[in-house]
């Protein structure tokens, strides 16, 4: 069987299986900022979270909802929208970075970390008090 035109990483998973996977770890670098895992699946992260950002950086309802079904909770699509993608508005693509670090000892797998090229500042939300 030819290989050519397929895209994609298969990791030995079912489709519902790589789908949670991608998902869970788009929300652990959304809400930590950096993470650490293997290299194929680092590499295969950076093309499912750029989508995400691209459409966090645009704003409106129908992507807040894109992307909060593209992440596993909506305390990170929060964040995406409300802190990450305005410090990411200069910026067309290449939002993340990926970097080799060492061979996991168990089984010798290449290891990387995966954390946004710019640094994200903590921003304070301004919070309305509502008085009795």
């Amino acid at each position: 069987m030819h290989r050519h035109g397929y895209i994609g990483r298969k990791f030995g998973r079912e489709r519902d299986q790589r789908r949670a996977l991608m998902k869970g770890l788009a929300t652990s670098l959304v809400l930590h900022e950096k993470i650490e895992t293997t290299y194929p699946k680092a590499k295969e992260l950076v093309r499912y979270i750029e989508k995400l950002i691209t459409k966090a950086k645009k704003g409106d309802l129908a992507n807040r909802r894109r992307v909060i079904a593209g992440l596993s909770t909506q305390e990170a699509a929060f964040k995406l929208f409300d802190v990450i993608a305005p410090q990411l508005t200069g910026r067309n693509s290449g939002h993340v970075r990926v970097e080799r670090t060492k061979l996991r000892v168990g089984d010798g797998a290449q290891m990387a970390t995966i954390a946004f090229v710019d640094e994200i500042k903590p921003v304070a939300i301004a919070t309305e008090e509502v008085k009795a």
